[in-house]
C-alpha cells in the first residue's frame, strides 16, 4: 500500500500539459500509439478545464509530464479511421507496432514536447 501511495504522489509533482493530438510531436505521437494499440475512444477521461468548462482527454504520462490530450469520442474514433497505422478493425498493425517498439524503448518515453 505505501508503494501505491509513494507513486501516486509522485505522479501529483509531474507538471500536466493539456494540448491537442495534432500538436504534439509526432515522436509522442507515435509513442501514444504503443501505449493505446486498440484505439484511444474507451480510455478518455474527463475533467473540468481551467474555466469550469466539462472536456475530455486521453492520459498519457511520461517520466517527465503527464499529457492531457483533449479529444471526443468522435475525434479519438476518426483518429485512427484515419490513420495508416490502424487496421479496419482499429487495431494498432503489427507492422507498425513492431516499427515503434523498435524506435522506442518502452522504458523510456522522450519527453520533446
Amino acid at each position: 500500500m505505501l508503494g501505491i501511495r509513494i507513486k501516486l504522489m509522485e505522479n501529483q509533482n509531474k507538471p500536466r500539459v493539456v494540448t491537442s493530438f495534432e500538436k504534439i510531436s509526432t515522436d509522442l505521437q507515435e509513442q501514444i500509439k504503443l501505449e493505446y494499440p486498440y484505439g484511444f475512444s474507451q480510455y478518455l477521461i474527463s475533467f473540468n478545464n481551467k474555466d469550469g468548462e466539462r472536456v475530455s482527454a486521453l492520459r498519457f504520462e511520461t517520466e517527465e509530464k503527464i499529457y492531457l490530450i483533449k479529444m471526443t469520442k468522435n475525434i479519438a474514433e476518426q483518429l485512427i479511421d484515419d490513420d495508416e497505422d490502424y487496421d479496419d478493425d482499429g487495431q494498432l498493425t503489427d507492422d507498425a507496432r513492431e516499427a515503434y517498439e523498435e524506435k522506442y524503448d518502452s522504458d523510456e518515453i522522450d519527453d520533446e514536447d
